[in-house]
């Protein structure tokens, strides 16, 4: 806690390891379209489908949280590496009538009746309810959201259900500002008990069902 604010920052942020890039666009009645990009996304259940996101205790330019709250949707938009610094320059603080969409570069697709936008440029995208806000010990928000609807290329999953994100320029940040390309090493099969791990170097093969 003695180290200079930025510097613990950028410590504590990058030792909790390789995380998603995801770009949460949003809008409002009043003030229009919104993207920014977290790096908190996190898979919370199958049955039925739901994410959860952390953000930032709300203040007053917390366009992201304050949209999701009066409208109760949002989208997430996986970055890829044609994108980046687009995505990244979604985390100024831009004035809340302002669209980042417009600001950066970035395309917003609109999918009907539902009024978050997604991103154009991204190949893997999806649309989300929010079921509950909780407050965390810090004062962030942990956002429950359950999956609506998705669009990815059509040969972005595998014939297992598989989503190969790798194939598709999907990457991935550490810290605070660094960026990955995201190569396969392998899949592993489901780890049981007194049965030797099988491996396939082939993403896309899929495991038999």
């Amino acid at each position: 806690m003695g180290w200079e604010g930025r510097k613990r920052a950028r410590f504590v942020n990058s030792l909790s390891g390789f995380k998603s890039a995801t770009l949460i666009g949003t809008s409002h009645p009043e003030f229009g379209d919104n993207l920014s990009i977290v790096s908190s996304v996190v898979h919370l259940g199958s049955t039925p489908p739901m994410m959860g996101f952390v953000l930032r205790p709300p203040g007053e330019d917390a366009h992201t949280y304050k949209n999701i709250k009066s409208t109760g949707v949002c989208t997430f938009s996986h970055v890829n590496v044609d994108i980046i610094e687009k995505a990244h320059q979604t985390s100024a603080r831009y004035p809340r009538e302002s669209s980042e969409f417009d600001e950066v570069g970035l395309t917003p697709r609109r999918v009907e009746n539902w009024l978050a936008p997604s991103v154009e440029e991204a190949h893997v995208r999806m649309g989300l309810t929010l079921l509950n806000d909780t407050e965390l010990v810090n004062g962030c928000r942990f956002m429950t959201c359950s999956v609506e609807w998705f669009e990815l290329e059509s040969d972005g999953m595998c014939g297992d259900g598989y989503v190969d994100l790798s194939s598709m320029g999907g990457v991935t940040i550490s810290g605070l500002d660094g960026y990955h390309k995201t190569p396969g090493i392998s899949r592993l099969s489901y780890a049981k008990i007194n049965r030797e791990i099988d491996k396939i170097t082939d993403f896309r093969a899929g495991w038999p069902e």
